[in-house]
Parts: structure tokens; sequence; C-alpha cells
């Protein structure tokens, strides 16, 4: 073999490396089981650190049954999703929940919380706190990671905090800004990832 042709082969198996990375993965969400709320989380981090979080719950029919967003000051992206799953799970207290699916798009947290891993930062061991007294109290919990693509409403939510000085929580109706997430979720639309 030439070293033309060595080089030419090399060429062909990278591309082939970069075509079979770039494979999209298809997510869908998923509705919960009847009885069971879904609280699909999430936090944003915006420029020079500021920090919001979002999240909506929804039935096994994907309805909507409440959504909240907020501002929470500055903060790391790590303690932005922390915050959003503690809020979420306050507003499962404050509603009666108790057959829960958790959910949201950073593995870390996931990953911390179901190994209890340990965590310098202060800020996030309190949240981290909170949630492992809470979870346990319920009925059934399950928390899981989903891709981006599949936590869209929350991501939503969670960067339309940014805008607001006060908590927002709705309980009728959501933002409109939502809506055409929400139905495309309900129809089972398939979102491509591409790592």
């Amino acid at each position: 073999m030439t070293r033309f042709q060595g080089l030419i082969q090399t060429q062909a198996t990278m591309s082939l490396i970069r075509n079979y990375r770039k494979q999209a993965i298809e997510v869908v969400w998923k509705n919960p089981e009847i009885g069971c709320t879904k609280l699909n989380f999430d936090g944003s981090r915006g420029s020079k650190g500021q920090a919001s979080i979002g999240g909506i719950f929804r039935n096994h029919k994907a309805e909507f049954l409440l959504g909240y967003s907020e501002s929470i000051g500055e903060a790391t992206s790590t303690v932005a999703e922390f915050a959003a799953l503690k809020r979420g799970l306050e507003l499962v207290l404050e509603n009666g929940w108790t057959d829960l699916w958790l959910e949201g798009d950073a593995k870390i947290i996931v990953d911390i919380i179901s190994k209890r891993g340990r965590l310098r930062c202060e800020e996030a061991r309190k949240h981290v706190n909170y949630i492992n007294v809470v979870m346990p109290e319920l009925s059934n919990c399950v928390l899981s990671h989903v891709y981006r693509e599949g936590n869209r409403a929350a991501d939503k939510l969670a960067k339309l905090g940014h805008q607001f000085q006060n908590p927002k929580v709705w309980r009728v109706k959501p933002p409109e800004i939502v809506l055409p997430i929400m139905h495309e979720d309900a129809q089972g639309k398939i979102v491509l990832r591409t790592k």
C-alpha cells in the first residue's frame, strides 16, 4: 500500500466515524401512566451568570396541570437544575400529588440524586438534601433523564423565567409560548437529536 492509498483509507475511515457520530437519535416526550403526574423540570443560565428555573406538570393524557417559572439570581447551571427540581417538589406537596415521574435533561442531576453523590457546593447540597427528604415520602416517585429534545416545554419555561421579577405559577392554562410544544408532545412528535 502506498502512502497515498493509506492516507485515502484513513480519510475514508475518519469520514465513516464522523458520519456515525452524527447519526440522529429519535427523542419523544412520553406520557406517564394513568394516575401518575409527570414533571418535566429545567434550569437555565443566561448572560452574566443569572439563572432561572421552570417546570411543567402533565397527566397521562398530556394535559396541562401546572407550570412554574422564576428567576433565581446568580447560580451555576447545576444549582439551577437542582433548584428547578426542588421547586417542582414543593408544588407537588402543595397539590397533594404522590405518584410522580420526575424528568430532567441534566444527567448529572439524576446521577447525583440516584447514587447519593457528594457535592462540594453548599447551595447545591441544600437543594439535594431537600430533594432526598421529599422523594422517599411520596408513594411512587421515579426520577429519570431525557435528552433536551424531550424536555422542550420545561426548557422554554426555564428560559422564560429570566424575564420575571417574581415567581410565576400557572394553574389553569400554560403561557402561550409552550402551547405548540405541548401539542407536539401530546401528538408524539419525534424530535431528532444529532450528537
